[in-house]
This record gives structure tokens, sequence and C-alpha cells, in this order.
């Protein structure tokens, strides 16, 4: 099947744009809470491999500027590839430069920055035109993406380094499902791209469904061309995937690795494609 996805201008087979707008300042609301709840110890607690509670705060910071700059201001200077650098490594490599540059910033005034900046930035994000074209979203294989992807690509960054936070401090996911909801429905439409180099005969579908509140079901059918979710649910998928809402984020951000959901998922029908499903990443990976 064709692995390049970006050559359809409708981009329908992302399946229905989501709108995300609405849930900036409320994720905003959510970080604030947590960030003002940390006590002194929790900032140098892990959050990720490599970086403490305060990297993580200072490189969500970076990614508020980094959007503010670009898009609202029209800003265009900033760091450049360098030579035969891919774009996993540029982005790597800047966000480890911002995260440096932070280090002599104190907590406080870390989170009264975040504070101002995120607000602005979410209300940059609730007058944004949903389909306009923006930046590209590579882990669904697009670039430029529609605005509604790439609107709700960062929505799922903030609320993903929040849970971050949290659990680097003892915390629990936040399963609020009117935010979760879209973080799940987001991660779903890398799935076209995670199974761009998976052959099957045109009509095959594949389903993951996730529980919970915040769950729902997603088909995934092949075409003549590539893998689409625009395509009606034939109620005869070659496979289908259950999984619980906890695993399916922790997948898509590698918190988890494909064999360790496996574990965790109940699977009907051929164990190949769903599998193949299962690789699933919908960050920079």
């Amino acid at each position: 099947m064709a692995s390049q996805l970006s050559d359809v201008p409708d981009h329908a087979w992302l399946g229905v744009p989501i709108d995300a707008r609405s849930l900036f300042a409320p994720e905003h609301t959510a970080l604030m809470g947590t960030m003002r709840g940390l006590a002194p110890a929790d900032w140098g607690a892990e959050a990720v491999p490599g970086w403490t509670v305060r990297d993580l705060a200072a490189h969500v910071l970076g990614d508020y500027y980094g959007r503010l700059a670009r898009d609202r201001d029209g800003h265009r200077e900033g760091p450049v590839f360098g030579p035969g650098e891919t774009l996993e490594a540029f982005i790597h490599r800047i966000n480890q430069e911002w995260v440096d540059a932070f280090s002599r910033v104190s907590p406080a005034a870390l989170t009264d920055t975040l504070d101002v900046i995120g607000g602005q930035n979410a209300r940059f994000f609730e007058a944004a035109d949903l389909a306009s074209p923006s930046l590209g979203v590579s882990w669904a294989g697009i670039d430029p993406a529609p605005m509604w992807l790439d609107c709700a690509r960062d929505f799922t960054e903030y609320w993903t380094h929040r849970q971050q936070i949290r659990h680097a401090t003892g915390q629990d996911t936040d399963h609020d499902p009117r935010l979760l909801a879209v973080v799940l429905d987001t991660f779903m439409r890398a799935l076209p791209h995670t199974l761009r180099e998976v052959d099957a005969p045109v009509g095959t579908q594949i389903q993951m469904r996730i529980g919970g509140p915040a769950g729902g079901t997603w088909t995934v059918t092949a075409t003549e061309s590539r893998w689409s979710l625009a395509e009606p649910d034939g109620g005869r998928p070659a496979a289908t995937v259950h999984l619980d809402a906890e695993t399916v984020w922790r997948l898509c951000t590698r918190g988890i690795q494909p064999a360790d959901a496996l574990t965790h998922a109940r699977i009907n029908g051929r164990r190949d494609l769903a599998e193949a499903a299962c690789q699933i990443v919908s960050i920079i990976y």
C-alpha cells in the first residue's frame, strides 16, 4: 500500500475533524493547579527519562512561546536544522537547549510565567481557524496538516506532560473524560500512518475499542491507496483490539511498549493485524 499520505487535499482519510479549541483553557487551569500544588522536593523528581519536573515545565513553556511566536506573531527567527539532521534529532536538540537555558530560572518564576504565557496560548487556540493549513503532524503522516489536527496534537501534548508531572509527584492520571476523550480520539488518528506498510485486501477493517467513559471505537479500513478512518464500519472487522484508556494513552506516548500493551489487550480475529495496530505511536519518538 502507498506510504505517502499527504497527497489528499481534503484529508478525509484522517476521519471526522476534532475541535479541541475550547479545551485549552480548562487544560491550562488544571496544569496550573498541579504546578502550584507542588512541594519544593517535587521539582527535582524525574518526570521523563533525563528530565525533572522543572525541566518538563520549562519544555511546556517553550512550546507555548514557540506557538505564539510562529503562528500568532509571525516570528521566523530561531533554531534551524543542522546538516543532515532529522526532524526527530532537531526537535530533541532544540528542546534540550531550551531546558538547559532555563536551569537558572526558579520554580516560582517558571510557574508564574507558565500561567501568563499559557493563558495567551489558550486564547490563541480558541480563535484558531480549524480549516486552515498548519504544521505537519509526522506521526499521522501529513505535512502540512489541517489546523484541526495540529491544534488537537498540541492539546494532547499539554495533557500528556501534565500527567507525567502528576505521576512523578505521586498522583494518578487525571481521567476527566472531557479532556481524555479528545486525547484518545486524536491519538487514534495515527492509525492509518501506523498501518501504511501493512498490505491487506481492500475493505479489510481493524477496530480499536477503548473502554471507559472517555473511550470509543475507531475503525480503520484498507482502501486502494491507503488505510483510512473515513470508511463506514462494515460490522465484520478482520481484527478487533480491546484496550483500556490508561494502557492506550501510555502506549501512544511510549510510556509502555507495544508488547506490554498487548498483555492488557483482548483480541478478536487476526492477531497479526492487531499487533500491527498496536505499534501506534502518537508523538515524535
